[in-house]
């Protein structure tokens, strides 16, 4: 064994109690913004503590894979459903983020039931990061996808606002205009979708396609056959 001498082992130390303590402090720093992000929807939504710290940590979970900012997929969930995790909508759209199945059936291929709140966010953000690469990291226009409109992308951003004081934004994603997510570096077996893809598992919808509707999928009469 190569012997160390006791300036390279003090620096080795260290580096290790350095990258220790940042990795203490991330975690404390999730588990606060989770704290705040669960006691808001409590006070604000009337939800139950468990359901909102489940709801908490999907948010997280999924604006950190994805490099959304928290505070606008709160905005969506307010307004697709009002955290309601039952809820219905009208082309099959179900859950928080109001994910329509007919739409995204390659993505949906492996959930079993997308009332789940882990499982809806999941769905949800995956959807609309798959626009926003669509449209190079454009938001603005992956939110027009998302909800079928100008009226719904402005919507979802005025709304964001009031998420951001409980709902930190991630490093990788502070404004809403952010670069596509880390899922870029990864692999479809970390649960990203594959990079070339993204046609068999979005439905983006073209101009004169079709009414536009939830998710940004067209009407039922003009929805193409999912090639998986």
């Amino acid at each position: 064994m190569r012997k160390l001498f006791p300036q390279t082992y003090a620096m080795s130390r260290l580096l290790c109690l350095i990258l220790l303590s940042l990795g203490l402090a991330q975690s404390a720093m999730a588990e606060e913004n989770g704290d705040r992000m669960s006691a808001y929807l409590t006070q604000k939504f009337g939800l139950a503590k468990e359901k909102a710290a489940k709801i908490s940590d999907a948010v997280q979970s999924a604006a950190s894979k994805y490099s959304l900012p928290p505070a606008l997929l709160l905005a969506i969930i307010s307004i697709e459903s009002r955290f309601k995790e039952k809820a219905k909508g009208a082309n099959g759209a179900t859950g928080l983020m109001q994910v329509v199945p007919s739409a995204h059936r390659g993505l949906l291929r492996n959930v079993k039931d997308l009332t789940e709140p882990t499982a809806n966010i999941e769905a949800g953000s995956a959807i609309l990061y798959g626009y926003m690469r669509s449209a190079n990291g454009d938001m603005n226009a992956a939110l027009k996808s998302y909800g079928g409109s100008q009226a719904y992308a402005q919507k979802v951003s005025t709304r964001a606002g009031d998420f951001a004081g409980v709902a930190t934004p991630q490093d990788s994603a502070k404004n809403l205009n952010g670069r596509t997510g880390s899922c870029d570096a990864r692999s479809p077996s970390d649960g990203c979708p594959a990079s070339g893809n993204w046609s068999d598992v979005f439905t983006v919808p073209s101009p004169g396609a079709g009414g536009a509707g939830a998710n940004g999928a067209v009407t039922s009469a003009a929805l193409p056959t999912a090639s998986n």
